[in-house]
């Protein structure tokens, strides 16, 4: 990049940046992102296809947005945005990721038509602000209050966050304990219901059918004794925690010990045994029969526990550690030179359970745990882990169900009514905001029309019944993608939570603005590392939007 002054030119950039302008730079970074929101968009639905992500030998299958997304081994710096508007998306809500992402490509795709009958940029980012905020504030009218003790709406929406992520055989089951787990974790502060999803812990156990899945109670861990002399049951547990190691604690200074007759090196091991019996001793004191530890447990450490009848468990992660402690009521011992009963959890039972190097620790019957555990079965390692990510996003959206108490039906209901109160809002504008608004409505319809595309429907049929139900005031029609027509989706039973609709709208809204307001892309080449803006290699088009691993770009799935 280079100037001119008085006929010398002036170097600014060092050589081979290069530099995209104006409409060639909007025009790459829209085709960008429009290509991701394209990647994601025949995933959006109960009916919508599934993905096979494809890095080395690992295999993921799935239709989760925001999974998809960070698998894809995107490059391009636009595109980038919408990965992250699908992250945003799945930490704030935990559903509704491909919505976000799909609706941020529609929006840059409307926004290009204005572009080019030479609508400016801001023009365009002013009007679609207005548009996301007086959507904001019309979604008030379509929705609907519930309590925590509404079951039939907590389960519904489970059900409706799990429909299309093959869970749907067991979706009853694992409903009931979605909602189960939730309720089990709410808390309260300054009246409000905190819902911390980090309080559910998932094991996974290839196995048995996704039927036998369970909500425990209390805690399970993949973990078994560290004695076989140990019980493999203990009723009226009480449980110490200790996030120490049990064992001779090593100099940690250099220091050297003379020893000049087998009397004293027998000695000065029992001097070590004697003081891993002593903190045996201490825990037995305290009342404790039953012992985690975070740390490694030495050999002489689990004999004595054996022998004084406790039940032990080494190398517990801390994340775990601190669930057990929630779940019993315990405090965590960082010292077992001082610490009393006060510190001691208690539980109905711990137990081993299982077969072999299958056997797992189950912590159960707790008075009043604020943390649980959800066991997954299922016949296939890929089976497993598309339930778990199914009962993460509806885990996920029953406690913002809880937190916020409001809720709106699904199945592209709340898009059609935004989008007619839209093209009302925009005929009282004046300035060429109007024409943004008005793109921005029918930008929501790209929701309807594709959740009847990947059912294999006639969009434009169900966009017309659609509009036509809500122009007579059925605020909560939607479309039936099992019957192939517009119906009432509240009653169906079809409902999400209002916050995965506003996160969508704004998150979607502030990447397509950036995106717009981008009209200069300078991008270092050549040399090692990340290669600048865009990776190396040129911005233009996808570049850099190489699949994964690797992969050419027409392997990218």
């Amino acid at each position: 990049m280079s100037a001119q002054l008085g006929g010398q030119p002036i170097i600014i950039l060092k050589e081979g940046t290069e530099r995209r302008r104006g409409h060639e730079a909007r025009s790459n970074n829209i085709m960008a992102a429009k290509a991701v929101a394209a990647a994601v968009r025949t995933t959006l639905g109960p009916k919508g296809m599934d993905k096979m992500l494809v890095n080395g030998g690992d295999i993921t299958i799935t239709n989760d947005g925001v999974t998809i997304l960070k698998e894809m081994d995107i490059e391009h710096p636009a595109a980038k945005m919408l990965v992250e508007v699908a992250k945003t998306q799945d930490d704030e809500v935990g559903d509704g990721t491909t919505t976000a992402a799909v609706l941020t490509g529609e929006l840059l795709e409307r926004a290009e038509e204005l572009l080019e009958q030479d609508v400016h940029p801001t023009i365009i980012a002013t009007g679609y602000r207005m548009a996301a905020e007086k959507s904001i504030e019309l979604l008030a009218d379509i929705t609907h209050t519930i309590t925590e003790d509404d079951d039939a709406a907590l389960l519904n929406i489970a059900k409706t966050a799990m429909t299309g992520k093959g869970a749907e055989g067991s979706k009853d089951k694992l409903a009931d304990i979605v909602v189960g787990a939730i309720r089990s974790i709410v808390d309260e502060e300054d009246g409000k219901k905190i819902v911390d999803i980090n309080n559910i812990k998932t094991e996974k156990k290839v196995g048995r059918s996704v039927e036998d899945s369970e909500l425990i109670k209390g805690i399970v861990l993949d973990k078994n004794k560290v004695h076989h002399h140990m019980p493999d049951k203990v009723k009226d547990a009480k449980i110490a925690l200790i996030t120490r190691p049990i064992e001779f604690s090593k100099m940690e200074l250099e220091a050297e010990i003379k020893i000049s007759t087998p009397g004293e090196l027998v000695n000065y091991l029992d001097q070590e045994e004697q003081i891993v019996q002593d903190i045996v001793d201490r825990i037995a004191a305290s009342g404790a029969n039953v012992v985690l530890c975070q740390l490694g447990i030495d050999d002489i450490g689990q004999h004595f526990l054996a022998k004084a009848g406790i039940f032990a468990v080494e190398r517990v992660e801390k994340k775990d550690i601190e669930k057990v402690a929630m779940a019993v009521g315990a405090t965590l011992i960082t010292s077992v030179d001082d610490f009393d009963a006060s510190y001691i959890g208690s539980a109905g039972l711990v137990e081993t359970r299982g077969h072999g190097e299958d056997k797992m620790l189950y912590i159960t019957e707790c008075s009043n745990p604020k943390a649980v555990s959800i066991l997954i079965h299922g016949g296939t390692e890929h089976v497993v882990d598309s339930i778990e990510r199914a009962l993460e996003d509806a885990l996920r959206v029953v406690g913002v169900a809880i937190e916020d108490e409001k809720l709106v039906a699904g199945a592209g209901s709340p898009e059609v009514e935004l989008a007619l109160r839209l093209n009302e809002y925009a005929s009282t504008l004046k300035g060429r905001e109007q024409l943004a608004v008005t793109k921005f409505a029918q930008a929501l319809e790209v929701i309807p029309k594709t959740l009847a595309e990947n059912a294999g429907l006639d969009s434009i049929d169900m966009l017309v019944e659609l509009r036509s139900q809500h122009e007579r005031g059925q605020k909560d029609s939607g479309l039936n993608v099992f019957t192939g027509e517009a119906e009432n989706m509240w009653d169906n039973g079809v409902i999400e939570p209002l916050r995965v609709k506003t996160q969508a709208i704004n998150s979607a809204t502030e990447a397509a603005i950036m995106i717009l307001r981008i009209d200069d892309v300078l991008a270092a080449t050549g040399g090692t590392g990340d290669g600048g803006a865009c990776g190396g290699g040129s911005c233009g088009g996808m570049g850099g939007m190489g699949g994964m691993g690797g992969m050419p770009p027409g392997m990218m799935m």
